[in-house]
């Protein structure tokens, strides 16, 4: 029966490397992943914040958007400034529903004469259809399904890259470029979703071997798996669409104000136009929400995992874990929830129900652990 299942599962590119590597998979998204290499999870996070970490990200979904009028249709998708967004450059965004939910997030990069996206791998279907169902007679959506895609993460990430194509240590943080790795064509940006510096690269498929090969000789890169990607992005206060973002969700409990641009607010030159508009533009400038995403650290030293309900000092109930670990850099039990807004100021104390015993956590301003992005200075 498990290797029934295992077969119905996607495989990236990269699968008998993380076999070859000794990787524990696991189903994650529709596909056989690394969870973890021999390294074991705290020691890969540590390794990524210390050192450079290469994932396999490659069951992303990878879209083009062809037109002169792509950037303006996908601005009718998503709260954020699409039509500005200059050549070279990527942006985070994230598709709303109607009652203004967020349905995933997603980066948007302006390759000049076209917008390359990367999607959720779990949403990537619905993504999908749901571009498919707005697009435009001026707008062509293209499905990337011979790419795979790798991160390379870490304050050693750009001294290693820069090793198989120099003009990568000029790239700062959002920059996003098509380049040459290791003789490879490649679509490279600098971003990750670790905290730390990094880069993301998009490399065909029947080539992503070899360049994971090359990469991983080097000493500093270690395969770094799905539960050090959990923590790693946790620690610098990053939302995980499934877990911290939802259809349920709008980007004002979700605390992504700073993702909505003033031009798409109102009063803004492109105010509105995307679904669920009246709700999410009401919302920021009215504040009213009855819920809010807000960062906790334990107390104690018991891991406060997704799920756990939290409560006020007299019992009752406020809120609920959407993510937890134990915090391998922070150095403490850090969490992420959402919380009934009269209790998402800094310094609030709630408690965590954990068998069956109150725990105290305290709202805490996120990131956990600084974010380290290169942006020039």
């Amino acid at each position: 029966m498990e290797n029934r299942m295992t077969e119905q599962l996607l495989k990236t590119p990269l699968h008998a490397m993380h076999l070859d590597v000794g990787a524990k998979m696991v189903p994650f998204a529709g596909y056989d992943m690394p969870v973890q290499y021999p390294l074991g999870v705290k020691k890969e996070h540590l390794h990524t914040r210390e050192h450079a970490g290469l994932f396999d990200v490659s069951h992303m979904g990878q879209l083009r958007l062809h037109g002169q009028g792509a950037a303006k249709f996908l601005e009718s998708l998503v709260p954020v400034d699409i039509v500005d967004l200059p050549p070279g450059k990527q942006r985070y965004a994230f598709f709303t529903n109607e009652q203004g939910g967020i349905m995933d997030d997603l980066m948007v990069a302006n390759m000049g004469d076209h917008l390359f996206v990367v999607v959720n791998a779990a949403c990537k279907s619905q993504d999908i259809t749901h571009i498919q169902t707005h697009l435009p007679q001026d707008v062509e959506l293209e499905v990337i399904a011979d790419r795979a895609l790798l991160a390379l993460q870490g304050p050693k990430a750009a001294a290693v890259l820069a090793k198989l194509n120099p003009s990568v240590a000029n790239m700062v943080f959002m920059d996003v470029a098509a380049i040459e790795i290791a003789g490879i064509d490649c679509i490279v940006s600098r971003s990750g979703y670790t905290g730390e510096d990094g880069y993301e690269i998009s490399v065909p498929a029947a080539q992503a071997e070899q360049l994971a090969k090359r990469l991983t000789e080097e000493d500093e890169v270690e395969w770094i798996g799905l539960g050090a990607r959990d923590s790693l992005r946790l620690e610098c206060g990053l939302c995980l669409y499934g877990h911290d973002l939802d259809t349920t969700t709008t980007p004002v409990e979700a605390s992504l104000l700073w993702a909505i641009q003033k031009v798409r607010r109102k009063g803004g030159e492109r105010e509105g136009g995307f679904p669920g508009a009246d709700v999410v533009l009401d919302q920021i400038e009215t504040k009213a929400v009855s819920r809010k995403r807000v960062g906790l650290v334990g107390q104690t030293k018991a891991p406060v995992r997704e799920g756990t309900e939290l409560f006020d000092g007299e019992g009752g109930q406020i809120g609920v874990v959407t993510s937890g670990t134990a915090g391998p850099t922070a150095g403490k039990p850090v969490s992420m929830a959402y919380v009934s807004t009269e209790f998402s100021a800094v310094g609030t104390e709630v408690y965590a129900e954990v068998r069956g015993k109150m725990l105290p956590m305290t709202v805490e301003k996120m990131p956990f652990v600084p974010q380290r992005y290169y942006r020039g200075e």
